[in-house]
């Protein structure tokens, strides 16, 4: 996987990670480098930690699902695109205090990764670095994240959803790249 795609992905992974923490800056009455890089800590480390699980379990069933590896991938990125999709087109507000206590932002960092657990499943069947590829979704998200609560304290939720409509639209365009060049090549 060439660098610009893994790039892509760990945009596209990192957008509902970003919307809510647009939610948690806009929840902050006052905000400070160590809640901003809290946040960018749960969602950047989950979003590294999800792909890592699901490649290990991906691997596991990697000999005997090969030949339909590509649809695999196609699909479970097309599923989890149009979810989010879904999500940014739905008029149902999240609701997110600004609470960073450690209960609550493992459940968000769980809700917002569990994209990322599919994605690493189809890391099994693809020519990854899987370590590269994780610290460099870790990476991503973490900045995106912290990024997103800086732009929810300033800016509020105008942009939440339009961050999840992109994130959608990009995981449904790598699923159709990987089936289209596993179809021509």
């Amino acid at each position: 996987m060439d660098i610009f795609t893994l790039f892509t992905l760990a945009v596209g992974l990192s957008m509902d990670a970003f919307a809510v923490s647009i939610c948690k800056g806009l929840a902050m009455r006052k905000l400070s480098w160590k809640n901003v890089s809290i946040v960018g800590l749960w969602f950047g480390g989950f979003q590294a930690l999800m792909p890592a699980a699901g490649y290990l379990l991906g691997v596991q069933f990697k000999d005997k699902i090969t030949s339909i590896d590509h649809w695999i991938a196609f699909v479970l990125l097309g599923i989890i695109g149009i979810n989010m999709i879904r999500d940014a087109c739905s008029k149902e507000e999240e609701e997110t205090g600004d609470s960073l206590a450690a209960k609550e932002m493992l459940v968000l960092a769980v809700a917002t990764s569990i994209d990322a657990l599919a994605v690493g499943v189809t890391f099994a069947f693809l020519a990854v670095d899987i370590v590269a590829a994780v610290v460099f979704i870790g990476v991503v998200t973490f900045i995106l994240s912290a990024a997103g609560v800086k732009v929810g304290n300033v800016f509020g939720t105008k942009y939440k959803a339009k961050a999840e409509l992109a994130g959608g639209i990009i995981l449904i365009c790598l699923g159709i790249k990987i089936l289209l060049e596993h179809l021509n090549g």
